[in-house]
C-alpha cells in the first residue's frame, strides 16, 4: 500500500513581500529589493501584508476549510544561509484554515483529499550553487530577493495511492487558484511541493521542492520505485529527507528528518494575533467567484459533453469567451468552435486568447456565417488561422481568401470535375466501396478550396453515381 501527502506551497504576486515593503519582483538584480527586515538585520521589525491574509482566507474557504477565529505567527528556527535571522516566521499551531476537503478527478472517478491545513509563511532567500547541484557546487551564493515573499502552504492528508492522483490534484488546485485570482500559471510565481511518501506502512520518506506538475509525478514514481526496491532487498528505510533531481529523474538524499520539535516553534513576539470575525469571512465568502467544479457542472447542464466542457473550464479565458458568446449563439457550436479550431490555432502559435489580436466581435461575425451554414468548418479554420497571423477583421479576411460557400450551382460543376478526374474512385464506389465516396467528398472539397457544402457535394455525388 501507497500511502502519499503532500505539501504545496504557492507564491503569491502581491506589490510587496509579506512582512517589508520591498517590492515583491522578479528578475531584479541579485539583492536588489531587500531591506533590514528581509535581511534580517538585528532590531528590525516585520509588518503584516494584509492582501496576503485575505487572500488566504479567501482560499481557505474555497477549500471548504474551517476557519479559525484568530491566528498567530511563529518563528520556525533552523539555522541555513537561506534564513539570515536563523528562523522563519510561519504559522504553526494557528493556522488561517484546517479540516477542508477538495475533490480531485481522475479520468471518469472523483476522490475526496482532506486538506489538513492552509497557513501563510514567507519565503526564504534563492541558494545558487556554481558549477554543479548542492552536493557538487564549487561554492554557494545567496540572493536575498526572494526572502520574504508570501506563500500559501497548502497540506493534504495522505490520501493519494498513485502519483497520476497527486499529479491530477496539482493541477486541479492550480486551476482552481487562477479562478480565484490567487496564483497565474504563465507569471514567474511557482508551485512548489513537498511529497510524504511511505509504502507498506513503513518509514516516511520527504521529498522537497517539486516544481509543476510533470515533475511531481515522475518524482514519486522514482521514490516507491527506489523504496520497493530497497525492501526487496532487505534493506531498511529510515525516516530522511530527499531532493529531487529534475535532469536524472531521480531523488538524492539531503538529511535526516527533521521532527517538529527540533524546530523550537515560538510565537512571534513581533507580531500581533490576527481574528477573523463573521463580517470579515462573509466579505471573503462573496469574493469567491464560481469555481471549476460548478463551472462544469453548468456547462454540461447546457448539453456540452464532459471533455468539452473541461476544456472550456480549463482556460478562464476561452471560459469567459464561451459565457458571452452563447448569449447570442447555439452553446454547442460556440464550444465547439472556442474548444476545437481557436485552441488549436492558439496552442500552434503557443499563445493565449488575450495576446492573439482577435476581438468577440470578429467571431461573431464567424459564428453567424457558421450558423446560416455560409461557411464551411474547413474554411473556418482557414479564417482563424490568418486572423491570428495577422490580426484584422474576419470580413476583410473573408473577401479576401474568397472563403465563403458555393452555390450548388457552382458545386454541381465542382462534383463533375472530379467524377472526371477521379474514375477509379468511382468504380470503386460502383463495386461496393463505400469508403471511396468519403473520399471523393474530400476531393470535392479540395478542388473547391474548401468553399463546397460538404452535405452538397455529397448529395449530388449519389445523385450522378447511382
Amino acid at each position: 500500500m501507497v500511502m502519499i501527502g503532500l505539501e504545496t506551497h504557492v507564491q503569491l504576486d502581491t506589490n510587496s513581500k509579506l512582512f517589508c515593503g520591498c517590492p515583491n519582483k522578479k528578475n531584479s538584480e541579485p539583492n536588489e529589493n531587500v531591506c533590514e527586515t528581509c535581511l534580517g538585520m538585528p532590531g528590525s521589525k516585520p509588518r503584516i501584508n494584509e492582501k496576503v491574509l485575505d487572500q488566504a482566507l479567501k482560499t481557505s474557504l474555497a477549500l471548504e476549510c474551517e476557519i479559525n477565529e484568530e491566528y498567530f505567527f511563529s518563528r520556525k528556527t533552523y539555522f541555513y544561509p537561506d534564513m539570515s535571522k536563523n528562523y522563519q516566521i510561519t504559522q504553526f499551531e494557528l493556522p488561517v484554515g484546517e479540516e477542508g476537503v477538495f475533490e480531485v478527478k481522475v479520468e471518469d472517478q472523483s476522490f475526496e483529499v482532506g486538506i489538513t491545513r492552509l497557513h501563510v509563511e514567507e519565503d526564504p532567500a534563492k541558494l545558487v550553487h556554481e558549477g554543479g547541484s548542492v552536493k557538487k557546487s564549487d561554492y554557494t551564493k545567496v540572493d536575498y530577493n526572494r526572502a520574504g515573499t508570501p506563500l500559501l502552504e497548502i497540506v493534504t492528508d495522505p490520501d493519494f495511492e498513485t502519483p497520476e492522483e497527486a499529479r491530477a490534484y496539482l493541477q486541479q488546485l492550480s486551476q482552481m487558484l487562477e479562478y480565484l485570482g490567487v496564483y497565474e500559471p504563465d507569471s514567474d510565481y511557482a508551485i512548489k511541493s513537498d511529497a510524504n511518501i511511505s509504502i507498506e506502512g513503513g518509514e516516511r520518506i520527504e521529498v522537497k521542492n517539486i516544481t509543476g506538475t510533470s515533475d511531481i509525478e515522475k518524482a514519486l514514481n522514482y521514490e516507491i520505485s527506489r523504496q520497493k526496491q530497497m525492501r526487496k532487498r532487505g534493506k531498511e528505510i529510515t525516516q530522511e529527507t530527499r531532493s529531487f533531481n529534475a535532469g536524472m529523474g531521480s531523488t538524492e538524499k539531503m538529511r535526516e528528518k527533521e521532527t517538529e520539535e527540533d524546530y523550537g516553534y515560538i510565537f512571534d513576539p513581533d507580531l500581533t494575533r490576527q481574528e477573523n470575525n463573521s463580517k470579515k469571512i462573509e466579505n471573503a465568502e462573496e469574493e469567491i467567484p464560481e469555481l471549476p467544479k460548478e463551472k462544469l457542472k453548468r456547462y454540461m447542464s447546457k448539453g456540452l459533453k464532459p471533455k468539452m466542457a473541461e476544456s472550456l473550464v480549463s482556460d478562464p479565458e476561452i471560459s469567459s469567451l464561451f459565457e458571452d458568446l452563447e448569449k447570442k449563439f447555439e452553446p454547442v457550436q460556440v464550444a465547439s468552435l472556442l474548444t476545437g479550431d481557436l485552441k488549436k490555432v492558439l496552442n500552434y502559435h503557443e499563445i493565449k486568447y488575450s495576446e492573439s489580436g482577435l476581438k468577440q466581435k470578429w467571431l461573431k461575425y464567424l459564428l453567424e456565417l457558421m450558423s446560416n451554414e455560409e461557411i464551411s468548418d474547413r474554411n473556418a479554420e482557414q479564417l482563424l488561422r490568418e486572423a491570428v497571423e495577422n490580426p484584422r477583421p474576419f470580413k476583410e479576411i473573408v473577401e479576401e481568401e474568397d472563403l465563403l460557400k458555393s452555390g450548388e450551382d457552382d458545386t454541381a460543376q465542382v462534383v463533375q470535375q472530379v467524377l472526371e478526374d477521379e474514375k477509379d474512385a468511382v468504380e470503386d464506389y460502383r463495386t461496393g466501396d463505400e469508403g471511396a465516396l468519403n473520399y471523393l467528398v474530400g476531393q470535392v472539397m479540395a478542388v473547391s478550396g474548401g468553399k463546397s457544402d460538404p452535405k452538397t457535394a455529397r448529395e449530388k455525388l449519389i445523385e450522378e453515381l447511382d
